[in-house]
């Protein structure tokens, strides 16, 4: 695959558990896709934050290693969820992990009819 296609981007919570239902949770990966695209590791072609998964439509910039932004990605978004749940929602603490990288994939945007699918 080549990381600097255009490419769409899946990522789950673990156990498919309904984590991102709260807005607050939803700023923290807003905000986590504006410190990549404001310090130009990704262009963000679109998103869309679904209660236990997201869906991504970005191009990682030619510095950068798509396995690596996509580990910081989703590994700053779990730590800020999994301390705010930690210190709020002792109840649903601790999950093992907010995203499985088991359930991440990822698949290249090639044309415009890929494009307009997803």
């Amino acid at each position: 695959m080549n990381q600097h296609y255009i490419q769409f981007f899946t990522a789950t919570n673990l156990w498919w558990k309904k984590l991102l239902e709260p807005d607050k949770y939803k700023q923290v990966i807003i905000d986590s896709l504006k410190f990549l695209v404001e310090n130009e590791r990704v262009k963000v072609y679109g998103f869309v934050i679904m209660p236990n998964h997201i869906h991504l439509v970005w191009k990682i910039h030619e510095n950068y290693k798509r396995e690596d932004v996509q580990r910081d990605f989703l590994k700053y978004t779990a730590q800020v969820i999994k301390a705010d749940l930690a210190e709020n929602h002792p109840q649903v603490f601790p999950p093992l992990l907010v995203f499985s990288t088991n359930n991440s994939c990822d698949s290249n945007v090639l044309n415009n009819k890929t494009a307009k699918t997803k």
